[in-house]
């Protein structure tokens, strides 16, 4: 049996051959701890700085901006927590959106039992954050903005760098998650005018279990591991060399081929659009149509059922789910359901995501086998 067609890379990613190439050498030869001072641990440190290097060049910040974690989630827990409770003597509360991936929304409701104040944007009705709704919700005592660049159910590329112009205007620190934009569209920190950003290795063709967090420089973050002090301080625990390697060069590889990537997966998923639309009669496009990642479609099918459509194509196609139908009740994404997205269209969602690997014939494939099942 043939392997089924990967429509799934917004959930993770395959390893590129140049990442397993980069970390090759720290599986086999090179083992030592990059804090020891002999020659053992000259390699490790230098692999090391190599790599903050390649993600400070992607971001084009300082490498002593960044700071290596165990994914997206640590980086998330360690903005939003770090900020609350270094800035805790400035106020106590924080900005979100209801749209968020739950590695900000839930660090929220943990800081709002510990006495912090959160205000959780609505969307419209495209999944985009209104910079109008940032600035009516802005208080005194907000200290903290934390609004995902782009989310990554339905695609939606959010304003940062105006939501940036109005939290410099009140001297409030501003994180966005990027995990799902990194590699797909441009993600400078300047740019974007943000003050934390979040990394996940394993959304850009790199391991699982890697990270990493930008911290501009004079922001100030409550440390969050404890330990031999590491990563400058921020970050104790001795560094993942294996990981770091393929994350830096998942960096340089996604900074060199932006375009083309970029370009080949919108194509991709374009054409995947175009024909799922004219051989299924009712479908609905979730999301912005064009502020979108160039990889991500949410489309819903008419009174259908996402979990039926899936369990049909799964033995071709590996694609996610919008919503969970059970005998009597359906149960929508938190996305969707911020978006408003009529029950009758958001229990048929599935989301498909393209990647660098996607090609032609299994995006045709994937329209018949799709189409079939939801007619059926």
């Amino acid at each position: 049996m043939s392997k089924p067609i990967y429509l799934d890379y917004n959930a993770t990613t395959p390893h590129d051959p140049e990442v397993i190439a980069a970390m090759r050498p720290h599986l086999e030869e090179v083992f030592g701890n990059p804090s020891s001072g002999h020659w053992y641990g000259a390699q490790p440190r230098e692999a090391v700085i190599q790599a903050r290097r390649q993600v400070a060049s992607l971001l084009d910040c300082r490498p002593d901006e960044i700071v290596f974690t165990s994914g997206g989630t640590e980086s998330n827990n360690h903005a939003v927590k770090g900020v609350a409770n270094a800035y805790r003597h400035k106020g106590n509360h924080i900005i979100t959106s209801r749209i968020e991936h739950p590695a900000i929304l839930e660090v929220c409701r943990h800081l709002e039992g510990d006495g912090f104040e959160v205000t959780y944007l609505p969307v419209e009705g495209q999944g985009m954050v209104r910079a109008a709704d940032v600035a009516a919700a802005i208080t005194p005592a907000t200290i903290l903005i934390t609004i995902m660049h782009a989310n990554n159910e339905v695609g939606t590329v959010q304003p940062i760098a105006e939501i940036s112009e109005l939290a410099q205007k009140h001297d409030i620190l501003l994180h966005t998650d990027a995990a799902q934009s990194l590699g797909k569209i441009p993600a400078e920190v300047d740019t974007l005018g943000v003050d934390l950003l979040s990394i996940a290795g394993h959304k850009i063709y790199a391991p699982k279990g890697i990270g990493a967090l930008y911290i501009r420089t004079g922001v100030k973050l409550a440390e969050f591991m404890h330990g031999a002090g590491q990563e400058s301080g921020w970050r104790a625990g001795t560094e993942n060399v294996l990981e770091i390697a393929g994350l830096g060069k998942a960096c340089e590889i996604a900074r060199r081929d932006l375009v083309n990537n970029g370009n080949h997966m919108q194509a991709m998923r374009d054409r995947l659009y175009e024909g799922l639309k004219e051989n299924c009669g009712k479908v609905r496009l979730n999301g912005h149509p064009h502020q979108r990642l160039p990889n991500t479609l949410s489309l819903s099918f008419y009174d259908r059922e996402a979990n039926r459509i899936l369990e049909n194509i799964s033995p071709e196609i590996a694609a996610s789910a919008g919503a969970a139908c059970h005998s009597d009740t359906v149960e929508v994404s938190h996305v969707l359901e911020a978006m408003n997205v009529p029950v009758t269209w958001a229990k048929g969602t599935l989301r498909l995501t393209t990647g660098r690997h996607t090609t032609a014939e299994e995006i045709d494939r994937a329209i018949e086998v799709i189409s079939e099942a939801v007619r059926r």
